[in-house]
């Protein structure tokens, strides 16, 4: 069940992240706030759960 739980995980986390680009190439203020948001709260539950995330400081705090 963890592997199902891990892949959903970053599943997800690269959406975000792709959303996040998006917003920020679009220079969609309130998306780009609203997705790094998203980051950092699934890097939270990745943390919490000890699923291991390549990922950038910056991202936990919700700032890119």
């Amino acid at each position: 069940m963890s592997g199902i739980f891990d892949q959903e995980l970053r599943e997800q986390l690269d959406g975000a992240r792709a959303e996040l680009a998006r917003a920020e190439a679009q220079g969609d203020a309130d998306g780009v706030q609203a997705y790094r948001g998203r980051v950092a709260g699934l890097l939270r539950v990745a943390a919490r759960h000890g699923v291991a995330l390549v990922h950038e400081a910056e991202e936990e705090e919700g700032e890119s």
